[in-house]
């Protein structure tokens, strides 16, 4: 056989077995990630979520809610309870004992061993805290230590300003806009995609977890000790 002469991408690594996230409990010092349980987890989701025009702006860039009553809510999560892909959670903050939003695994690819991390929302208390950064610091735990991801995605409404700047702070890089990507609520929406890598992982884990845990007064930044890797 001849030899071509073109360019071709790195021989990767073979695994054994290309697993998906668990439906379990997934701890850390701050938060508990654990499947949705839409009759025991609707009253509180529902009253972070809705009530006001500040709890309900979660909802601007979702292609659901807000939901008409807390009926509308539980019919949602009863189908986001049986779905294989997404695979939703509900956060449960552990000092305050309540429920502060939702994540998911979704657009799950094993054999590439590639996946997504999206529909993520917290009540406005929860948002800029550790809730964030640990919620995620557990998912890619998952992604990239069990798994064995090689990588992880995470797109947003390119207009959505606050799930950009997370992105970028959490050690995931932008990959550029698709335009005219898809159609939310009647709307055009521009995609902005972000990725991390399996080679990234190492660094960007150890960040997180000085930030999270060993920095009690919150003086360091995530976002500096990311870009000086």
């Amino acid at each position: 056989m001849t030899q071509s002469s073109l360019p071709v991408g790195n021989i990767v690594t073979p695994i054994v077995h290309a697993d998906v996230p668990q439906k379990t409990d997934y701890t850390g010092k701050f938060i508990k990630l654990s499947p949705i349980n839409p009759q025991a987890d609707v009253a509180e989701l529902y009253e972070c979520s809705h009530g006001s025009d500040t709890r309900e702006q979660i909802w601007t860039y979702m292609s659901y809610g807000p939901f008409d009553n807390r009926h509308g809510m539980q019919r949602w999560l009863e189908e986001g309870a049986e779905s294989t892909d997404p695979i939703f959670f509900t956060v449960h903050h552990l000092e305050s004992e309540h429920r502060v939003g939702m994540v998911s695994f979704l657009n799950i690819v094993s054999d590439m061993r590639r996946l997504e991390l999206g529909h993520i929302w917290y009540s406005p208390d929860s948002q800029r805290s550790n809730v964030n950064t640990e919620a995620i610091y557990l998912m890619l735990c998952e992604a990239f230590d069990r798994l064995r991801c090689r990588r992880v995605e995470w797109k947003c409404d390119s207009l959505n300003e606050r799930s950009r700047s997370a992105a970028l702070r959490l050690g995931f890089r932008f990959e550029g806009i698709f335009r005219q990507h898809i159609i939310v609520k009647g709307r055009n929406r521009d995609t902005a995609w972000y990725s991390m890598l399996d080679s990234e992982w190492a660094a960007i884990k150890k960040n997180m977890e000085m930030w999270l845990y060993q920095n009690p007064d919150r003086k360091l930044s995530l976002t500096a000790l990311n870009n000086s890797n």
